[in-house]
């Protein structure tokens, strides 16, 4: 699978957003502050995750009516995954 740059985007600021947890951290910011900011950042992922999925799914269902095959599995597989992430 080829990911967008808007995947990759995103990724950077997730990225930014866990240093600059870090940076908090090493600061002695205060515990709430720092949670804000780590529930932002697992937001982040996850919303991620959800587009990374449903990415996949549209072109592995794209592929699979092309062939003839049953889409099925790939849905199951799909909503398997989001589930786990969680």
């Amino acid at each position: 699978m080829e990911y967008n740059k808007s995947v990759v985007n995103r990724l950077k600021r997730i990225e930014g957003q866990i240093k600059g947890v870090l940076t908090m951290i090493e600061q002695g910011k205060d515990c709430r502050d720092v949670i804000t900011q780590l529930s932002a950042s697992r937001s982040a992922v996850d919303r991620t995750i959800g587009l990374i999925v449903s990415m996949n799914l549209e072109q592995c269902v794209r592929d699979s009516i092309e062939n003839g095959e049953d889409t099925d599995k790939l849905v199951k597989e799909a909503v398997e995954l989001l589930v786990k992430s969680r």
